[in-house]
């Protein structure tokens, strides 16, 4: 799914020996599939978000560590804040289990287009909050955006031409997934030191952790003994869609320009589509195709036309995928 698309703060590289375009696409290239992973291991949200996060964590705290590490030597080291990044982690394991139920539920394609929507809610929250300008374009952006969220999630048209078991369940749980993503991210930039990338990932995916556990608990269970079948699928899902591709996006953004990047960013949801009709079978009615279309086209709008954050608020990282 479509994430932060802001450049993140620090130092670009000087040599860079390969096209940050295409360390960008391979990094969306990954995260495309996480859904496909999602399907595939076929257990509860809670126990696949759990899962996805916990067997992240040995990859992503070595990183962190290096990164804290890296800083002290160059005499860089500005402070984060840890809580924040904790509860921030606690909506992203929220968002993440949601959205798991709205894989079942309404296809891993239309899903992964459907939570893109955070593109809207993000800059709304910062204007509640932050008191952050928000454009005109963007704001004629919403009203498209919602008209193609009804056609994907099959809200309008004939209920038997859309993919998925429950289309309904599934864009609602998709849309909620959405505001908690945004208000992560929200927490992200406020409790993220500047030119932080790993440090703020490691601690909120340590929250999102221990969030998808107690909300997976009480909603559907988590399994915490997954059979050998599904056990390898999430920590295909872990390494590949929860470390690599951001970890290939984080490296990649600073040296793009910000409509580059978020043009590239968008390959997510559309490789999932692709990928959901091709790997799992999952073709969307014609109606939905073309909600996903709408949509994808008013995030891209949206995306450009987001106002710049006050210089006082650090701007936000690179973040876990879904």
């Amino acid at each position: 799914m479509t994430r932060s698309l802001a450049r993140p703060a620090g130092p670009t590289p000087a040599t860079p020996w390969l096209d940050a375009r295409l360390v960008a696409v391979a990094g969306s290239l990954c995260i495309a599939f996480s859904p496909i992973f999602i399907a595939l291991a076929d257990v509860s949200p809670g126990t696949a978000t759990f899962f996805r996060c916990a067997l992240a964590l040995p990859l992503l705290v070595p990183l962190a560590l290096l990164e804290r590490r890296r800083r002290l030597r160059t005499a860089s080291v500005t402070g984060n804040r840890p809580w924040v990044l904790f509860a921030g982690g606690a909506l992203l394991g929220l968002d993440m289990t949601l959205w798991a139920e709205s894989v079942r539920s309404v296809g891993a394609g239309v899903s992964t287009v459907l939570v893109n929507v955070q593109v809207v809610i993000l800059p709304l929250l910062a204007f509640l909050v932050l008191g952050e300008r928000v454009r005109r374009t963007f704001v004629l952006a919403v009203p498209v955006m919602l008209a193609g969220v009804a056609l994907a999630g099959g809200l309008v048209g004939d209920p038997d031409a859309v993919t998925g078991v429950a289309p309904v369940r599934g864009t609602v749980t998709a849309l909620v997934a959405a505001a908690a993503y945004a208000g992560y991210l929200l927490l992200v930039r406020l409790g993220a030191g500047p030119g932080q990338r790993f440090t703020p990932v490691a601690i909120a995916t340590v929250g999102a952790a221990a969030s998808s556990f107690v909300v997976g608990t009480v909603w559907q269970g988590v399994d915490l003994t997954p059979d050998v079948r599904a056990l390898g699928w999430l920590v295909t899902l872990a390494v590949t869609g929860q470390v690599i591709g951001w970890v290939l996006i984080a490296s990649a953004l600073p040296r793009l320009p910000s409509s580059t990047g978020a043009s590239i960013l968008l390959l997510q949801p559309v490789g999932a589509v692709l990928l959901g009709a091709l790997l799992l079978g999952e073709v969307p009615g014609v109606l939905q195709l073309v909600g996903c279309a709408v949509v994808l086209g008013a995030v891209a709008v949206a995306a450009r036309a987001r106002a710049a954050p006050p210089a006082t608020v650090p701007e936000p990282v690179a973040a876990p995928p879904r």
